[in-house]
């Protein structure tokens, strides 16, 4: 069967891309190549764009996907959206949740315009467990009937990256459709991990030796301690055990936020942008280009490329076994 060509909304770095590629290991596993090649790659952030460049040898188009007609694309048979989620996300408190009442939030409407005047046979959307609760629990029946009516039959889930040998407790609602003439329905994987001992723990993909410039300093470490009472949630990390989600925001990590940092050797410190990476389920050969900036936002945005890989064989063996019928 031929390499299955896929379009790829609101890339990012390309931790979706990743996983639907494969061909890559990571902490000593391998995952198979899916057989699949990215034809197309849309973000509007610069950034992003250039550290999706430089490791998939692809130039993102970096326009409003809103300005980008259909008749512009390449053939695809898989579109692929993790369209932005701060509107959805439960951690966006100010503003408030505005969901799909927000610009940002209607961005899913393009990929569903895309669908309908282009009709790939499948595509993957992804989202912030908060879609599920955003407007008043609204938003999301909102979405899925959009995407049922641009022609496709859906399943959804919440999918855990621990459950899938990453070392993150991340969780995504993923939706899934296929063209109604198709005629499938779409099984998620099963999970590879369904005991919380087997998940794969945080140290595995720390550093050993860390620049002294990722540790806080003691006034940021005594101001936390003065404002114990009363500081976020305890973020520093049991290293024994997969991490607390990883954020957009590490750059700018203090101890009395809701971001993950760790304890050790007596010292609170951040993580470092590989850190952030391996975390994240990357592999290794994956290039860290920009200012350090710039690669936690792309990272903390990032979806799980090991979790993504699970999805993408998935809709592969649907789309080979319907193809070989």
């Amino acid at each position: 069967m031929a390499k299955l060509r896929v379009a790829s909304l609101f890339c990012g770095c390309g931790g979706t891309d990743v996983g639907l590629l494969g061909g890559f290991d990571f902490i000593g596993k391998h995952y198979a190549n899916n057989n699949i090649e990215i034809v197309y790659a849309n973000d509007i952030n610069d950034n992003a764009c250039k550290l999706f460049e430089a490791n998939f040898n692809l130039k993102p188009d970096n326009r409003d996907i809103r300005k980008v007609q259909c008749t512009e694309l390449p053939e695809f048979d898989i579109l692929t959206g993790g369209f932005p989620c701060q509107s959805f996300s439960i951690v966006a408190q100010n503003p408030k949740r505005l969901g799909v009442n927000d610009e940002k939030g209607k961005l899913f409407f393009e990929m569903c315009r895309i669908l309908k005047e282009t009709k790939p046979k499948c595509f993957v959307a992804e989202n912030v467990k908060g879609i599920l609760t955003a407007n008043k629990k609204s938003a999301f029946p909102l979405i899925l009937q959009e995407f049922a009516e641009s022609g496709y039959d859906l399943q959804y889930a919440i999918l855990n990256a621990a459950d899938f040998g990453v070392p993150q407790k991340r969780e995504r609602v993923i939706i899934v459709g296929f063209r109604k003439d198709l005629n499938i329905r779409f099984k998620f994987p099963t999970v590879p991990i369904t005991n919380e001992t087997e998940y794969v723990p945080l140290k595995k993909v720390l550093e050993k030796h860390v620049p002294e410039k990722y540790y806080f300093s003691a006034k940021a470490v005594q101001g936390m301690l003065k404002n114990r009472e009363s500081m976020n949630k305890g973020r520093a990390q049991d290293i024994t055990k997969p991490c607390n989600t990883v954020g957009a925001h590490l750059a700018k990590v203090s101890l009395n936020s809701t971001d993950p940092v760790l304890f050790e050797n007596n010292r609170y410190r951040r993580f470092t942008p590989r850190e952030v990476a391996r975390i994240q389920s990357f592999p290794e050969e994956y290039k860290l280009t920009c200012s350090e900036t710039a690669q936690y936002q792309a990272l903390g945005n990032a979806i799980p490329p090991v979790m993504f890989w699970y999805v993408a064989q998935a809709i592969s063996r649907h789309l080979t076994k319907k193809a070989s019928i």
